[in-house]
């Protein structure tokens, strides 16, 4: 397990290395800015997302196939979403760093979603199975990598509170309004609501790093003393 958190290089020795070798004053995220700016820019991939969806659903399924189709919307989300979220982990070497991560753990997330709700007969209940349980594993690659197992229930319950109330919000809003506007409607709501639960993820997990760079910063201050 070590070597595969090592990997990405987010635990707390690892971050806390690169800054000191790089000198660089790092940026720490707050809370609230970790959940608006979350909601807001993981808003923007879905939309992107959800609109190839709205205006061109047909097309990827006749060029893609249905797999295809959902491997290509699994990679907008990767691609959009990970380099939106990326701006609220600490430390250089963030952006590719996180990508990786990211890909790993939205891998997941929509792997077990699709399973789930294919083979419930596309459902509801599928619905909630795959939210669940994509939550779970979203949730447990980000806490190992970042070194923050201790938060790992608090992460799950985030995720899948933010992502289920911005899905199935997006959902009643689309069944009532239809077509094109309805998709781009559920759109937006399910990237606030995931986006959210993302922000509020990489708040949680990053908590062992901004402890130790305080406590850093403290003994800086009294070996000035």
């Amino acid at each position: 397990m070590k070597a595969s958190v090592n990997l990405f290089g987010l635990t707390p020795d690892r971050v806390v290395t690169r800054i000191r070798l790089l000198s660089v004053e790092p940026r720490i995220p707050t809370l609230l800015y970790s959940l608006w700016f979350g909601s807001l820019g993981f808003c923007l991939a879905s939309l992107v997302v959800f609109a190839t969806v709205a205006f061109g659903e047909r097309s990827m399924y006749r060029y893609f196939g249905l797999s295809g189709a959902y491997a290509v919307w699994t990679l907008l989300f990767i691609l959009g979403g990970g380099g939106v979220l990326s701006a609220l982990v600490i430390g250089p070497g963030r952006l590719i760093r996180f990508y990786l991560l990211f890909s790993v753990a939205f891998f997941f997330y929509a792997a077990s979603w699709i399973t789930a709700y294919f083979t419930l007969q596309r459902g509801a209940t599928g619905e909630w199975v795959g939210s669940f349980v994509g939550s779970v594993l979203m949730g447990l690659v980000l806490a190992v990598a970042f070194g923050a197992r201790q938060a790992l229930l608090k992460m799950i319950l985030g995720l899948f509170l933010a992502n289920s109330v911005g899905y199935f919000l997006g959902d009643l809003l689309n069944n009532a309004i239809g077509g094109k506007p309805g998709m781009l409607l559920w759109g937006a709501l399910y990237g606030l609501g995931l986006g959210a639960g993302l922000g509020y993820v990489l708040y949680l997990a990053q908590a062992p790093v901004r402890d130790r760079l305080r406590s850093i910063a403290d003994l800086g201050v009294r070996s000035a003393d």
